[in-house]
Order: C-alpha cells, then structure tokens, then sequence
C-alpha cells in the first residue's frame, strides 16, 4: 500500500486570465512506501527534558537507507536540535507530539547556505531537508523552535552593532536557527503542521523547485515578538504552491526573494513561477512581500483568495539601488484586508540603514569577516544595482479601516511601470501616493478617505486615477 500526495489547481478569477503554468505549481504526484520508523524504538525519549536528536535522526537514516516510508513518533514532547530528513522520507509530526527546538546554539551545526540574500555560513534549521528529492515533513502536531533566547540575542546585539554603526550587518552577525529550510531539493511536502516560536525565519525554500506548503499555521508571536521572524520565504527557487495557510509573525508573511546585492547578482537565480492561494496573514509586515532581496529577479506571481488581519501591508515590494533585479508579471487578487497599514506599498529604495553598507572607521577591510565584505563589495558598473518593477496586476480588493491605500514612490531610475487596478474598494485613513511612475490604469476604483483626500501623483506620465 502507497501514501500519495496529489495536487491540482483551478482557476480562481474572471478579471484576469489564469495562466497555464499555474497548474504546473507544486510538488508532482508522488507516494511513500507505507513502512514505519517509529523514533522511540531508536531511543527518543518523550519527557520534553533530554535532548532526543541522534535518536531521531538514526530513525530518518534508517527509514532512507531501506528505501524510504514514514518516521513517527509516540505522543509526547521531543527535545532536539537539527534534523536532516532524506528522500523518500515521511516525517511525521502527529497528533500529541511536540518537538521541541533547542535553545542551544551548538545544537545547530553550520553549513553552507543563504541567508537574507548572501550565500554564507549559518547554523541549519531545526528541520532540514537538502539536496534530497521526493520527502515531506507532515502531521497535525507542534514543531515549537522555542526561539525567544535567540530574539533576546539578537537585541542585545542590535544595540551594540546600532551604537557602532553596523546596522546594516547585525542581521547576518546575530545567528539564530530558521525553523525549516528545503534547499536545492525536488518535489517536496509540507502539510498540515503547526510552528511556533521560530528563532528566525520559519520556512525558506532555496534553491529548489516543485514544493508544496499546504495547511500550515505558523505562531511566532507567542510568549513575544520575534525579529525576522518571518512566515514562509520563497527565495530563488521555482514552482512553488502555497496554500490553506494561517500566519501570525513579526516580519514578511508571504515573501518572495532573490538575493542581495553584488552576491545575489553573482548567484542570479530567480524566484519564478509561484502559486499562493486560500490563505491568511495576521499581524506581519505582508500578506505578500516581494523582495527586498530582488538581485536574481521575481516574475510569474500567481497570488489570490487571500485575508489580512492588521498586517502591515497587503501588497509589498520593496528593493534597494544597490540591489538589481526586476519584479514583474504580479497577479494579486481577490482580497481582503481588515485593519493594517497599505494596501499596496511600493519602495524600490527601502530602509537605506539597513541596504546600504558602509565600514565605519576603525575597521580593516583585510580582516573583516567574508560575508561582510560580499555586502560591502560595490556593484559595478552601478546601473546593475538598479531594480526595476512592472507590469503588476491588482483586482478584486476590498479593503477597511486602513493606513493608507497607495505609497508607492520610485525614483528617477526606477519608474513604477505598467500597474493595472481593477475593482478596488478602499477604505481608509489617508489615500497616499504615487511617485515616478508610468503607464497606470484604475478600472472601479474606489478610495474612501477619512481625510478625504485623493491620491497625489507627482513625476508620472499616463497616471490617471
């Protein structure tokens, strides 16, 4: 008897033609051999207190060594650090089973990968999956990182890296595990699980294709609010479909990326062909972010039947002139946003304390580490750096007891180009902006402002709201 995991897709709007390769998302048909692993019989204790992680990980190595099936444990809690799954493996988080990350740092080994953008050395997730094909990660369970000493961490050493103008450096200096991380893998699952409490991002898929992220609930503000702590990041990687997912973090919810800067140029791999649907974003900077990291480039975006609550932004794409890239061919649709900041928020010149890196005076370039000087290295020639964002595409928006409706502001090198607005209500405090942009058509769209204000248009050409 097989296990198979099967998805499809449907059409969701009249307003805008769905795309072929929408179907085409996702992980492809696939089953696992119905054997069991069960972690217990390999040693993994359940009381929550003794780190269970060689135990477990025996029971992931044995199940890929006899050709793959499901690993599962009995109900109770699992303390452990990094786990590695294999192909063919079901990793099985069941009902009345927590794991639990460990708070320990050396729990995490380090290994080559990518982080915010730039390829360094980083500490593994607490659930792995790398260069393997065809493996899930599912249950109804709880995968709690237990990740606030590592938000703690990273405070303490944002205040002294602020005091010594290494702002823009503290996030990739401040090590804390992401939750899971599928990189440089094929037709992978994750379906139904709950996490919680993630030391840094919850979910990155990198370097990978044909993933699937199905009915996950992420919680990152329990017990605090976790920085960085974002929901699930598509980062470089394509045929990606994520859907029937909840998020409540305290940074990107829904993001797409594809590296920084001159790194990020010298990689160039895109984010390309994405599916998100039927899902939800709570507190969060966005129910979708594009970029900052944009340097590969972010196109084929198939986004709808989406829900905000209080996020930060509905639509959010930002860069950095040092960045690159282009974000193009959006399609974000049939939504709803309930409280929050933008609706739509465009800033191809982001947070410049944070994008922009300059080595203050004390410091020798000889002997900093390596991943700072992949962020201090200069683009060259410069118009490298500049991204560039089009052709993006919003209908069937409803929106109330909002920020703002529009901030959208380019600059003379990055014009806005090619947005298309159709059927839009919009409640909201204040109307906003558009600057720098070209080629914009509204199609029913209402903007209610409590200050009663219209949209400013300053440096657009064919921009007639």
């Amino acid at each position: 008897m097989l296990i198979a995991f099967i998805f499809f897709t449907t059409a969701v709007s009249a307003q805008f033609k769905t795309p072929e390769w929408v179907s085409k998302a996702g992980a492809r048909k696939f089953s696992f051999k119905q054997k069991n692993y069960q972690a217990n019989q390999y040693g993994a204790i359940n009381d929550g207190k003794t780190l269970a992680t060689k135990a477990i990980q025996q029971a992931i190595d044995d199940c890929a060594a006899k050709g793959g099936g499901t690993v599962s444990f009995l109900p109770g809690k699992y303390l452990t650090g990094s786990l590695f799954i294999k192909t063919g493996v079901n990793f099985e988080v069941g009902k009345g089973v927590e794991l639990l990350g460990s708070q320990d740092i050396k729990d995490y080994p380090e290994i080559d990968t990518r982080v915010a953008g730039i390829e360094m050395k980083w500490p593994a997730a607490l659930i792995n999956i790398l260069k393997q094909n065809k493996a899930a990660i599912s249950g109804s369970g709880l995968i709690n990182a237990q990740g606030k000493p590592f938000w703690d961490y990273y405070w303490n050493l944002r205040k002294d890296y602020d005091a010594k103008g290494l702002r823009w450096i503290v996030d990739y200096d401040a090590k804390r595990p992401r939750t899971v991380l599928i990189e440089s893998a094929n037709d992978v699952v994750v379906k139904d699980v709950n996490l919680q409490q993630a030391g840094f991002w919850t979910v990155q898929i990198l370097y990978s294709s044909h993933v699937t992220i199905d009915k996950i609930t992420i919680r990152n503000n329990v017990d605090g609010h976790g920085p960085s702590t974002d929901g699930i990041d598509v980062d470089s990687s394509l045929w990606t479909l994520i859907q029937n997912c909840d998020i409540d973090c305290n940074d990107d919810n829904f993001c797409l990326k594809a590296g920084r800067d001159w790194d990020g140029l010298r990689v160039n791999r895109p984010t390309e062909y994405v599916v998100i649907r039927n899902c939800i974003a709570r507190k969060g900077a966005g129910l979708l972010t594009l970029g900052s990291e944009t340097s590969g480039s972010i196109r084929h975006v198939w986004a709808t039947d989406l829900v905000g609550y209080g996020t930060g932004n509905a639509l959010n794409i930002k860069s950095a002139k040092t960045r690159g890239g282009t974000v193009e061919d959006v399609y974000f649709g049939n939504i709803t946003m309930e409280g929050g900041g933008n609706v739509i928020q465009v800033n191809p010149n982001w947070n410049p304390a944070y994008s922009y890196s300059t080595l203050p005076a004390g410091y020798n370039p000889d002997s900093i580490p390596v991943h700072w000087t992949k962020l201090l290295t200069h683009v060259e020639p410069a118009s490298k750096g500049i991204p560039q964002i089009r052709n993006i595409n919003v209908f069937n928006v409803k929106a109330k007891d909002v920020k703002k409706a529009i901030n959208a502001t380019g600059f003379s090198e990055t014009i806005l180009k090619n947005f298309n607005f159709k059927n839009l209500d919009i409640a909201t405090a204040t109307a906003g902006n558009i600057e720098f942009a070209e080629n914009w058509t509204f199609d029913q769209v209402k903007i209610a402002a409590g200050d009663g204000s219209t949209l400013k248009v300053t440096d657009a050409t064919n921009v007639k709201p």
